[in-house]
C-alpha cells in the first residue's frame, strides 16, 4: 500500500509529513496509514499540472497518441482486477463479486474514452457557414486546462475513473483527491500511471481530509474546472469556491430516486429489482432508488415477497463466499443510517423488517436489510437521502398520483419503472423529472450513456460523449477572406 502522493510524476512525502489511518469495515481496524496532503502539497501538484498542460507535450499531442496511454492504463488495471478488487473490500467494505465489476468497468472506462480520444482526430473542427461570403469561420475544440477531481467513497476507483479518463482523453491534466475513507486504490492509479509511463504532471494523485486538501484544490486559482461527485452541503460549497475564479463545474451529488410499480408487473421481477436497486453496494449509490411506489392492486403481495427475500440476503466481510451485503463504509455512516430509521419510526414509519445493526459479528458496521412502511411523505427518511440499505415503499392508486409522488423531490437523479405496458413505461418515464430513467430495471450503468441529474442532483452530465465534452472548450476561429479592403474607417 502506497505511503507517499502522486505528484508531477514522482511519490513524494506530504509536506507536513502527516497520515490518516485507513480502516476496514468489516473488521474495525486499521489497515494502512495513508499519507495526509496538506494545502502545500495541492498547490504542488496544481503546479506540476499546470506546467504539463501550459508547456508540456500532453494537449499537444494528437488524440490517437494520448489513447494509447489510456489504453495501456486500461490494460494494466485488468492486469491488476483481482489485487484492486480486494483493496476496495478492504477499505469500502463491499462484496468482492461488485468490486470486481467496479474495477473492470473502470478499465473499461479507459478503452472507451481512448477511443473518443482517436474520434477528436478525425473531426477536429466544424465548419460554420455565414451570412457574408467575405469570411470564414470554424469552431474548434479545445482541451479546457487544468482540471480538479474530488471523488466519493461508494466506488473509490470507478468513481475516479469517471473523471480521470476523459480528462485525460480531451488533453487536460489533473489533479485528484480521492475520498479519505477509500484512498487505497487512486493511489495505485497513480502507480498505473507511473508505469505506463505517463508524462509528469498530467495525473496528480493527493489524499487526505476534505477540509485539508478538498477545499484548497476547490479554490486553487489555477485549476479550471472543478469535478465532484459527493453530498449536496459538499457541492455547495465547491461552487461557491468556484463561482470565485468563476471555474468550470460539474457536479454530481445526492438523490432520492423513486422506484414506481405498476400492478401488472411480475412481482419476482419487481422484487429482484427493488433489491438491486437499494441493497447494492449497502444503498450508498447515489442513484438508489429508494422511494418505491407500488400500485394498490400489487402492493400487499409485493410488500410479502420483498420482506422475505431481504432477510434471506446473506450479511458478511465482502471477502466471504456469497455475501451480498457488506458493512456501511465506516462507523460515522453506520452512525448515520440507524439513526435515520430511529427518527422515521418517531415520525410515524413501521419497520417490516431490519432497522437494527446486523447480529452475530463481533466488529465491523454490519446493519440488516431495511424495509419502511407507513412512510410519511413530510419525514426526512422519505425525502432525505439516508445513503444506506434502507427502502419506504408506500403505494399509490393511480398513474397521475405515482408522477407526483415520485417528482415531488429536491432531487432527480435516477427514476425506475416497471410495467409491462410499454406505452404507459415510456409515458411515465417522459414525465419523470430526473436525468436517468430506468425502464423495468434499476441501477443498470453503462460507460457510454449520459449521466447526471436535474434539480438538486448536480450540474452536467457523465460518461458517454457529454463526459468528455465536460473538459474541452470550445474556440471560434473567423477568418477575413476578401480581397477588398474593410473600408470602415479608411476609405
Amino acid at each position: 500500500m502506497r505511503t507517499q502522493l502522486f505528484i508531477n510524476g514522482q511519490w513524494a512525502d506530504p509536506v507536513r509529513k502527516g497520515t490518516f489511518p485507513v480502516v476496514n469495515p468489516a473488521t474495525e481496524t486499521v489497515i494502512h496509514h495513508a499519507p495526509a496532503g496538506t494545502a502545500e502539497d495541492i498547490d504542488a501538484a496544481v503546479k506540476a499540472a499546470r506546467a504539463a498542460f501550459d508547456d508540456g507535450p500532453w494537449p499537444r499531442m494528437k488524440g490517437a497518441e494520448r489513447a494509447k496511454y489510456l489504453r495501456a492504463m486500461a490494460k494494466a488495471i485488468r492486469s491488476r482486477q483481482d489485487e484492486l478488487a480486494r483493496l476496495e473490500v478492504a477499505d469500502n467494505g463491499k462484496p468482492l463479486p461488485e468490486a470486481s465489476w467496479d474495477i473492470g468497468d473502470a478499465a473499461g472506462c479507459f478503452d472507451y474514452y481512448a477511443g473518443l480520444a482517436e474520434a477528436l482526430d478525425q473531426q477536429p473542427e466544424e465548419a460554420i457557414a455565414l451570412p457574408d461570403d467575405r469570411f470564414t469561420s470554424k469552431a474548434v475544440r479545445e482541451p479546457l486546462g487544468v482540471a480538479g477531481a474530488i471523488v466519493p467513497w461508494n466506488y473509490p476507483l470507478l468513481m475516479a475513473s469517471w473523471k480521470v479518463a476523459p480528462a485525460l482523453a480531451a488533453g487536460c491534466t489533473m489533479v485528484l483527491k480521492p475520498s479519505e475513507l477509500t484512498p487505497l486504490t487512486a493511489l495505485e492509479l497513480g502507480a498505473i500511471a507511473q508505469q505506463v509511463e505517463l508524462p509528469p504532471g498530467v495525473l496528480n494523485i493527493v489524499t487526505g481530509t476534505g477540509p485539508d486538501a478538498g477545499a484548497p484544490l476547490s479554490s486553487h486559482p489555477s485549476v479550471d474546472k472543478l469535478a465532484f461527485t459527493g453530498s449536496v452541503p459538499t457541492g455547495s460549497k465547491i461552487m461557491a469556491a468556484a463561482a470565485r475564479d468563476i471555474k468550470k463545474v460539474s457536479l454530481e451529488l445526492g438523490g432520492k430516486s423513486p422506484f414506481i410499480v405498476f400492478d401488472d408487473a411480475d412481482v419476482a421481477q419487481a422484487v429482484e429489482w427493488i433489491m438491486f436497486g437499494i441493497f447494492w453496494n449497502q444503498g450508498q449509490v447515489c442513484s438508489a432508488t429508494s422511494r418505491v411506489l407500488v400500485q394498490d392492486g400489487l402492493y400487499d403481495k409485493l410488500l410479502e415477497r420483498l420482506v422475505q427475500e431481504a432477510r434471506r440476503i446473506k450479511i458478511g466481510n465482502g471477502l466471504d463466499d456469497g455475501t451480498l451485503l457488506g458493512p456501511l463504509v465506516s462507523k460515522g455512516q453506520f452512525d448515520k443510517v440507524l439513526s435515520a430509521v430511529s427518527q422515521a419510526q418517531e415520525e410515524g414509519a413501521t419497520v417490516a423488517t431490519g432497522g437494527r445493526a446486523a447480529g452475530g459479528f463481533a466488529a465491523g458496521y454490519f446493519m440488516e436489510p431495511t424495509v419502511l412502511v407507513d412512510v410519511p411523505l413530510d419525514s426526512a427518511a422519505w425525502n432525505e437521502e439516508i445513503f444506506g440499505p434502507v427502502v419506504c415503499v408506500r403505494r399509490f392508486s393511480d398513474e397521475g398520483e405515482a408522477v407526483r409522488l415520485a417528482n415531488d423531490s429536491i432531487f432527480g437523479l435516477g427514476a425506475a419503472v416497471m410495467s409491462t405496458d410499454s406505452e404507459r413505461a415510456e409515458r411515465v418515464a417522459a414525465a419523470l423529472r430526473a436525468g436517468i430513467v430506468w425502464i423495468n430495471c434499476s441501477q443498470p450503468t453503462f460507460t457510454e450513456a449520459p449521466w447526471g441529474g436535474y434539480k438538486q442532483s448536480g450540474i452536467g452530465r457523465e460518461l458517454g460523449h457529454w463526459g468528455l465534452d465536460n473538459y474541452l472548450e470550445t474556440k471560434q476561429i473567423t477568418r477575413y477572406v476578401s480581397d477588398a479592403p474593410w473600408g470602415w474607417y479608411i476609405k
